[in-house]
């Protein structure tokens, strides 16, 4: 039963590093803001949550596990706001081609100047 936890953890890890460098590669590859979002965020936060899953499948401890659940949920919370953000801010700064939107929902909100305070 030993080795087959140990290889399940290998794989957990392979698997999230794969992930991991993927996301490097893609955020190095891609050239527009959307889609280095894409790839900074979906892969990395996997790769993060499988190798989080291998250390705690690894060490068998309660204290270890209720210290990794909070840090994968505060990743699962950050990682796509921030990429909400980072997205929005670059629309506003023009440097998204617009030609490449589907469809472009926040055309009203760069032609209105936002409400006074707030």
């Amino acid at each position: 039963m030993n080795e087959v936890r140990e290889v399940v953890v290998l794989v957990l890890i392979i698997i999230g590093a794969l992930l991991c460098l993927t996301a490097a590669v893609g955020l190095l590859r891609f050239r527009d803001v959307p889609t280095r979002l894409h790839a900074a965020t979906k892969p990395q936060v996997l790769g993060f949550l499988l190798i989080c899953i291998a250390i705690a499948i690894s060490l068998e401890s309660w204290a270890v596990t209720a210290f990794l659940v909070p840090v994968m949920l505060i990743q699962l919370a950050t990682a796509p706001l921030s990429a909400h953000m980072v997205g929005r801010q670059a629309y506003r700064n023009g440097t998204i081609d617009e030609r490449s939107l589907v469809v472009d929902e926040l055309a009203d909100d760069k032609r209105t100047p936002p409400a006074a305070g707030g």
